[in-house]
């Protein structure tokens, strides 16, 4: 996968523009995404996902399986929302918030409106905030965009922290695959306790390598004269669109007309 990401990073069709400006563009995205309403999260998803796939020409069935992922971490979460239970003393509360239900013992375990409705608007804005960050990572190499988060003031040492960050997840992933199908080469989770075994002894494997590549890496910098920062060069080849421009920036605003739109609706109906 993160050969993928970065190929795509650095062979999409939005790669000549400025990092700044589609970094701009999709913190812009994600801050109405963090006040809109629903609806309006569901169109931000929809609008930046239509420049993700149609303008950068990343393939629509990877950007899916990012999307797929993500939903299923949701899916993990929406149990603990849409399930509720009560005491039968206080049933009487909850008639209107109750779409069905069973009784266990002294308790009333019951499907919540409400729960649904939080479930549905945690999704939206997950999805939403979701497709803004995949349009950086699959828009602008990761290199290039930490060199824009040192333009405009972050710390260094953050930006070393995830540069180091994105390279050890990758390695742990890769090291973890590696492991997994050594070990399922040699019939290593044939039943449940056989496969809790080499789990125990996969995760003490992937432990023991993390903290060599560590070392490996530590040495390899100090090799190189390493002083606190690493510095990564790129090609500053990029060309501003107008066009582009004028379509953010209008699409922006009428995201925010429309929110206020029916932010003032729902105030009437109140």
């Amino acid at each position: 996968m993160r050969i993928q990401i970065d190929t795509l990073a650095y062979t999409n069709r939005l790669r000549w523009l400025p990092p700044e400006q589609k970094l701009v563009f999709a913190t812009v995205l994600l801050l109405i995404t963090a006040f809109a309403h629903p609806f309006i999260q569901v169109l931000i998803a929809v609008w930046i996902s239509f420049w993700t796939v149609m303008y950068a020409g990343i393939p629509a069935k990877t950007y899916l399986k990012l999307v797929y992922v993500a939903t299923l971490f949701w899916l993990t979460s929406l149990p603990a929302l849409v399930i509720n239970g009560v005491d039968l003393y206080h049933i009487h509360l909850v008639p209107k918030d109750s779409l069905g239900g069973l009784t266990f013992g002294s308790y009333y375990i019951y499907i919540s409106h409400q729960g649904i409705e939080q479930g549905l608007t945690i999704l939206t804005r997950a999805i939403a905030s979701l497709s803004c960050l995949y349009f950086v990572m699959l828009t602008i190499p990761f290199s290039e965009l930490l060199q824009t988060l040192r333009r405009i003031g972050v710390p260094v040492l953050i930006t070393e922290l995830l540069l180091l960050m994105y390279r050890f997840i990758f390695v742990l992933l890769n090291t973890t695959a590696e492991l997994w199908t050594a070990q399922q080469s040699r019939g290593g989770y044939r039943t449940f306790r056989i496969g809790m075994k080499s789990l125990a002894l996969l995760i003490g494997q992937l432990l023991k390598r993390t903290i060599e590549n560590y070392r490996q890496v530590s040495l390899s910098l100090a090799a190189r004269g390493f002083n606190g920062e690493l510095r990564v060069w790129h090609p500053h080849r990029y060309q501003k669109s107008k066009r582009y421009a004028i379509e953010a920036i209008v699409g922006c605003v009428v995201l925010i007309a429309l929110e206020f739109l029916q932010h003032a609706g729902m105030v009437t109906r109140i």
